[in-house]
């Protein structure tokens, strides 16, 4: 099983399906590890724009966030 990590710099917007076939990736053998390396992304000035996996798993940046526990605007009630 592998997870791929696709990340870009902070602002970029999401990329379509053509645009992550021209994109680098790192791979991970573990969810873990992809969103570790998605938190590690985060406090270098990048961020990761999607985590795919060979199981079907797709997180877009919102769900990377909220499985980091960092939220991407403050909600109001």
């Amino acid at each position: 099983m592998t997870y791929r990590v696709y990340s870009g710099p902070k602002g970029a917007a999401d990329p379509s399906p053509i645009e992550k076939q021209k994109m680098l990736y790192k791979e991970f053998i573990s969810l873990d590890e992809a969103l570790w390396w998605a938190g590690h992304l985060a406090r270098r000035d990048r961020v990761a724009l999607s985590i795919e996996g060979d199981d079907g798993t797709q997180l877009d940046r919102r769900a990377i966030g909220e499985a980091l526990g960092v939220s991407a605007q403050p909600r109001i009630a």
